[in-house]
């Protein structure tokens, strides 16, 4: 279950740009403070687990002084087995946490001076960090629960199914009633053994969950969960926040990258969950995305 952050007055700001350039300016404080994150109690072997190594000749490289084993800094990372210097990756890290909209990998590449190709790469391992982070956590209490549909509008099709790729949308609440977590899944259909795998990988059980009621739901949330269902009306209260959130979602993607393909749309899903749930952390986002990159 997602750790609610406690509230504060006085959050880190956003580091700047000149702030950021100062604290990474060359590939060894990069790498430096990419040691520390990889291994913040000293390092561990991830064979047998010994806690002292020499470094190697090749730069971000360690051999462990109990079995030999060679690690690098990049193994079991998005960023393994990378030819891009530190100081590539870190300044996209940098530019993807700082910018609320999202950047697209046509800016990222001018602003780094890398390829196209080589910043779709980037953007793609990053965002594979974000997914595999929220991927751990489930949601819990009460839970806001439907489906939607991104993409083109089915020629002749209304209401449910209009769009090209179906969607599941969950979101948990504080006790007040605010949105707190958010989990975003594509999905082949709506049917009841889709409903059903998502419901047991995502939501607590135990949980209340509140639905517009439809007949795919109704089985999956009745043993393990409270479910309230009620028909959506746009002048009611039900379901307030989820269906704002995904009008929200709709404008994030077709705003920075122009819409997107049922094949690349669960990334960008992830991106807004990710940026979602952690959008109270202020200034520690940067940190926070290179905890899950390294990780």
């Amino acid at each position: 279950m997602y750790k609610k952050k406690a509230a504060s007055k006085s959050l880190k700001k956003a580091m700047s740009f000149a702030q950021f350039l100062k604290r990474f300016p060359n590939e060894k404080s990069c790498a430096e403070y990419l040691y520390h994150v990889k291994w913040p109690n000293g390092f561990v072997c991830p064979v047998c687990g010994h806690r002292h190594c020499y470094a190697l000749n090749r730069p971000g490289r360690y051999q462990c002084a109990k079995c030999r084993h060679q690690t690098s800094l990049t193994a079991n990372t998005v960023m393994h087995r990378t030819h891009l210097p530190l100081t590539k990756w870190f300044w996209a890290i940098y530019l993807v946490a700082c910018d609320k909209r999202g950047i697209s990998a046509l800016t990222l590449a001018g602003k780094i001076s890398v390829s196209y190709e080589t910043a779709w790469y980037l953007l793609c391992r990053i965002r594979k960090a974000m997914e595999a982070r929220d991927a751990q956590y489930t949601l819990g209490g009460i839970i806001e629960f439907d489906d939607s549909y991104f993409g083109a509008k089915i020629k002749g099709k209304e209401g449910r199914g209009a769009g090209n790729q179906g969607v599941f949308v969950a979101v948990g609440k504080d006790e007040a009633g605010r949105p707190e977590y958010l989990k975003m899944l594509i999905t082949p259909n709506i049917q009841i053994p889709s409903v059903k795998k998502f419901v047991d990988k995502n939501l607590e059980t135990g949980s209340v969950v509140e639905t517009d009621g439809f007949r795919s739901y109704r089985k999956p949330l009745a043993d393990n969960y409270t479910h309230q269902a009620e028909d959506f009306s746009p002048d009611s209260e039900h379901l307030k926040w989820l269906h704002r959130i995904i009008g929200n979602a709709k404008a994030f993607i077709n705003g920075t990258y122009h819409g997107t393909s049922s094949k690349h749309l669960q990334m960008y899903l992830s991106e807004f969950c990710y940026r979602f749930n952690r959008r109270s952390f202020g200034g520690d986002i940067f940190d926070r995305l290179l905890v899950a990159i390294a990780g």
